[in-house]
């Protein structure tokens, strides 16, 4: 897959099709691949990377590059293009400056679950008839890819493409069930106190480095209330559980009806705060009030929570459309 994305990506730039690439490089450490832009046909050959370990969502990054004008080769897993449809449903990114190409994809590794395994020294990986081979200094270990995979993909809502311009591989199809909402249905047969106590423990590790915020293609607001200087909580650790509270809760309300649940805040959380349990909590919330509703889908279609109809539910009522 690497060496076909990467002679793509050249021919594009050679051509003039497009005058940079966003794509993967390895970062501090080789399971640490980083989005990165490449601006000619050398760098792409030279540092271009792609593998089980390339799990970041690009579209975020668009918004960026839009701005800088000229025409800009992304690729995007199946999941990354309902950010992108949603970017562009909020006129973040501008379709006529992207060449989209999709890219088949079977699910990412975690890193952190091969290490809770005691794998160590990781320098590479693959995958091969449901199993990955990872590869370290020690030594070839190969483990059920089940057993390693990602959250976000173990419960993977899509492998079909909603938008693109060419595709690299075989397109697949919309997951029927998916089950993403088991563990949403834990929490909510909890008793409150029960609920309160286990987002307690979660958030109470947060230490309010914002990759959480940063990395998510929901929160692009030109000035986020959180770097406001006058709100007392700018750019610093909190001081109590409120406050550890309200940040995240906050964030959640702010992209309710809006996350496509890509699952990005909780993969780069160096706390392993399971965050996207707050957004899926929302989407499932939206599905059971207003009718099915999967956001990114279609960028023309109008959110939940931004349109009114006579059949809304009202506050206070425990109902829905699917009530």
């Amino acid at each position: 897959m690497q060496e076909m994305m990467q002679k793509r990506a050249v021919e594009l730039l050679e051509n003039g099709t497009v005058d940079r690439v966003l794509g993967w490089s390895v970062g501090d450490f080789p399971y640490d691949m980083t989005p990165a832009v490449f601006r000619s046909a050398a760098e792409v050959k030279d540092r271009f990377v792609y593998n089980d370990f390339c799990a970041a969502n690009l579209s975020k990054y668009l918004v960026k590059e839009c701005r800088a004008g000229g025409k800009i080769l992304v690729f995007l897993k199946p999941c990354d293009t309902y950010s992108f449809n949603q970017l562009m449903a909020e006129h973040r990114i501008k379709r006529e400056m992207i060449h989209v190409i999709g890219i088949e994809c079977f699910g990412k590794a975690d890193v952190d679950k091969l290490k809770d395994m005691g794998i160590e020294g990781i320098t590479g990986i693959s995958m091969k008839d449901g199993s990955y081979t990872v590869s370290t200094v020690y030594g070839d270990t190969t483990v059920k890819a089940a057993d390693a995979m990602a959250e976000r993909c173990l419960s993977c809502k899509s492998k079909k493409h909603m938008v693109y311009d060419e595709l690299i591989g075989a397109e697949g199809e919309v997951v029927e069930d998916c089950n993403r909402f088991d563990m949403v249905e834990k929490l909510e047969a909890m008793t409150p106190d029960e609920r309160y106590e286990f987002w307690r423990g979660e958030l109470s590790r947060c230490i309010r480095c914002n990759a959480c915020r940063n990395v998510c293609p929901a929160c692009t607001c030109e000035k986020c209330i959180f770097d406001n200087p006058n709100s007392g909580v700018s750019q610093k650790a909190a001081v109590n559980s409120f406050e550890e509270n309200m940040f995240h809760i906050i964030r959640a309300f702010h992209v309710a009806g809006r996350c496509t649940d890509c699952g990005e805040c909780s993969r780069v959380c160096p706390q392993s705060i399971p965050l996207h349990l707050l957004n899926r909590k929302f989407i499932k919330d939206v599905n059971t009030f207003y009718g099915e509703y999967q956001a990114g889908e279609d960028p023309a279609a109008k959110p939940p929570l931004g349109k009114y109809e006579k059949n809304d539910i009202e506050p206070g009522e425990a109902g829905g459309a699917n009530a």
